[in-house]
Order: C-alpha cells, then structure tokens, then sequence
C-alpha cells in the first residue's frame, strides 16, 4: 500500500468495503497489478525450500582443499557463532564425487543425476550470507526477512505487490510436509498485511483442505444463498463498526472458499497426466514420490495463475553421518526437482516462472566432535549456495565464490536482504515501492532496504 492509498484508506468505510466485495465478486482482492518493472519476465514464483541447511560443500561447490585437511584437529576458542562451532573440531572432506554438468560446467554431486540434465537452465550463487545461525529464527529471516517473525512472508508481499492471476484460487499456495518446518504457519504469514495474502497450506496426504467438499445434502445454490445472507448481515454490521477492519478479510476468505470448491479437486488429481509425467516426477516410486506429487502440484498452481507456491522438502540438518543423510534426501529430490524444471519448459512456462533453491543457511567445513568423528556439519550462516531458473535470471552462470575450504563467502558477497531485492526485482517489483504502513512507518521485506544483485539477472 503506498502512502496515497494508506490516506485514502482512513476515510474509507469498511461496510462499503465488505459489500463491494459480496456483491462485486470481491473486485478489490488483489487482481492483477502493474509491475513496478513492466519488462520483468517472471510471473510467478515456485520457490523450493529445503529446510536444515542443505551443504553447499557437498551438493554444488566442492572443496578439494578439505581432501588435504580431512580429520585435522584444531580448537575454536569463543562463541562467535554458536557453541556447536566451538571447542575441539575436525575438518571434512565431502564424501562425495563432483562432475562437470551440462555445457555451463556446473559443479554437482553426482548423486544429482536428473538435474544435472537441466544445468544449464540454472543460476547458481555462491556468495550470499545470511544472520542467523538457528534453524527458526533462519527460517523466519529467510522466509520473512525478521528473524523474529511476525512480519509478511515473501509469498504475501509478491500477491500484495502484483494481485492475482486467479479469483478462484489464493495467490500463495505452500505445501509443507506432512511436518512442519522450525518455527511453523510463521513461515507464511501475512503479518500485518491483510488476511487475504496469508499463504495457504495444503495438506500433503487425504484431502488437501479440510471440508473442501460441501456437506451431504447440501447444493452450491444453498451455499450461495448462505453466503449471501451472511454476506448482507456482515455489511450491516461492518457499516456500525467499522473499527472492525478484520471483517472484510474474513468475508473475503469466505467467498473464495467457496470457489475454491470448484477449482482445488481438479488441481489436485492426477489421474489425468499422463503416464511419462507421472515418470517424470518420479510419481509412484519411493523415494521421489512424496515430493514428486507436490513438485507437479506446484505446476499445476502455476499454470493456474498462482503467483507464489512454496514446497517444503526436509531436513537438511545432517550434523552427523552427512554421506548417508545428505545422500538419501538427495535421491529423494533430484528426480521431482529436475522433473519440474523439465516440464515447465516444455510447456512454456518456465520463461514466465522464478524457480528458488536454498535453505536457511550452508554448513561448515569442519564437525564438533560430539561422542567421536561421524563426519557430519554445523550451521553456517557465512557460506551457502543457493540456485535459480526462469523468470530473467542468468541460466548456465555461477555467481560468485566462496574460500578454499567454503568457511565463508568471498567474491560478489551480499547480505540476504540483497536477495530478497532480486527475487522481487525479477518478478517486476522494486523493495522500495511495495510497501505497507504499519506501527508508525512503511514497512518493505528487505526491512531497511537493499541493492539488487545484478549479477544474477539475464
């Protein structure tokens, strides 16, 4: 809300604002908007999010120089991170293989054999830091740019930013696992921004929503005549009390749920792809089936007209026993990650959509030794890596680097507030417009403002 449409809106009564929306089919919920950057390509965002801090020294910036160092004692004095980073520690040489893939010459673990078919179509990033070195506070920066939540999720500034592409569905769709990620629903929340653009979390197992289907015995006409009538009392009511300004969200909220009914049972069968899709996304197979589920529902979504769909893909946390950990999690994500990625460019949609990979935070070089040498990471807030694809960015580069043992970044170095610039720079949004006033000031996702990294942008 810029500051014309804030003073506009103290003089705006919201009984009338209630009743436009009933009877307007909700006119003012955030239809589509003009970009602040007209020539931005991407139109919507999946943003893949692999909660525990994926390492970057073992999935794509691998480190020779810990092959030299492997099992190297040495004491960390101080707390400067957290006392998992000090006392007596040892370095780790990954314990995976690293190739060369596609023409860009991306550096990958080998395990990675279905994305490395796509490397060329990704942007990788070796030089953002982040604040934070525990998993809820990280998620909340990452996902809110507050470390202490409260604030909007990305997805939530994005609708309010650009509206929405479909009236019949919410314009932030997250699909968690069947746990939710460190710091829970705080990860989407519409903070202080309106009901409306709160993300909405789809189940991943049963129906994806909670009484999506009507009642035995009752119509959509009768749902409809309800509505209305509620609809009407609530006008009437919000017209006496218009201090109440959670009411119009909530009839908001109602009247898309019911049109929801109409459009979340056909987006959430599959059973008409067709047999190669399925194959695709590794549908019907463990370990990639979970995942590969929800990574063509996330398609779907998108083709919709869904401008943010968040996916959830746990835990990245492998403290101990790396080779193992980090190796299942990536068998069990490669195929419907790369299938994704296949199948929006087939369709043409992948120009059009911003694809995200990252976690809250990298891993370090070294292990605590914690009851003897498991060969595992801590938390890193200093060194990640993160990818993009689609959407304008600059496919088949790697941006910036981290050290010879990846401790820290140190080539095209930003702060994470610098990220969240981009990601709304690529989808046509400028940090310093999309804003909204709240506790005496207009408040943005970066905070305090940010520089655009435009190394990443095509």
């Amino acid at each position: 809300m810029d500051r014309r449409e804030f003073l506009y809106g103290l003089n705006a009564s919201l009984g009338s604002i209630a009743l436009t929306a009933m009877h307007a089919g909700d006119a003012r919920a955030e239809r589509g908007k003009q970009p602040h950057f007209p020539g931005a390509r991407a139109k919507h965002c999946i943003f893949l999010y692999m909660e525990g801090g994926p390492s970057h020294i073992d999935n794509f910036d691998p480190k020779p120089k810990l092959d030299e160092l492997h099992l190297g004692e040495f004491n960390r004095s101080g707390e400067e991170q957290s006392a998992m980073s000090s006392g007596k520690r040892y370095y780790v040489k990954s314990p995976f293989q690293f190739r060369k893939a596609g023409q860009s010459g991306a550096d990958m673990n080998t395990l990675w054999e279905n994305l490395a078919d796509v490397a060329d179509d990704l942007c990788f990033y070796r030089g953002l830091q982040v604040d934070s070195v525990n998993h809820p506070t990280a998620n909340y920066h990452v996902n809110t740019g507050n470390r202490f939540g409260g604030d909007p999720a990305i997805g939530s500034w994005v609708n309010q930013g650009l509206g929405t592409e479909n009236e019949d569905l919410p314009g932030f769709i997250v699909l968690p696992e069947l746990s939710y990620p460190q710091g829970g629903p705080a990860n989407w929340s519409n903070g202080f921004l309106p009901t409306s653009l709160q993300g909405t979390a789809l189940r991943p197992e049963g129906s994806p929503l909670l009484d999506i289907q009507p009642p035995a015995g009752v119509t959509r006409a009768r749902q409809r005549r309800n509505l209305d009538l509620l609809g009407t009392l609530n006008g009437q009511h919000a017209a006496r009390h218009p201090q109440h300004r959670e009411l119009a969200a909530r009839t908001r909220n109602y009247e898309l749920a019911f049109r929801m009914q109409t459009q979340v049972p056909e987006i959430v069968d599959i059973n008409n792809e067709t047999a190669a899709t399925k194959e695709l996304y590794g549908i019907g197979t463990e370990p990639t089936d979970n995942l590969g589920r929800r990574c063509l529902l996330a398609r779907k979504l998108v083709e919709k007209g869904v401008r943010f769909v968040q996916l959830y893909a746990s835990t990245w946390d492998s403290h101990d026993y790396i080779a193992r950990a980090h190796g299942s999690l990536i068998r069990s994500v490669d195929r419907p990650i790369a299938g994704l990625l296949k199948d929006l460019k087939q369709r043409g949609l992948l120009e059009e959509t911003l694809v995200v990979w990252m976690g809250e935070f990298g891993r370090t070089p070294d292990n605590g030794i914690r009851g003897g040498i498991k060969y595992g990471r801590d938390h890193n807030p200093n060194a990640m890596n993160i990818w993009l694809a689609g959407g304008g960015v600059k496919a088949g580069h790697t941006i910036g680097a981290t050290d010879e043992i990846g401790a820290t970044a140190v080539d095209v170095v930003h702060p994470l507030r610098d990220f969240h610039v981009t990601l709304l720079r690529l989808l046509g949004l400028d940090d310093n417009k999309l804003t909204y006033y709240h506790a005496g000031r207009f408040k943005q996702l970066s905070q305090f403002g940010g520089k655009v990294i435009d190394e990443l942008i095509a």
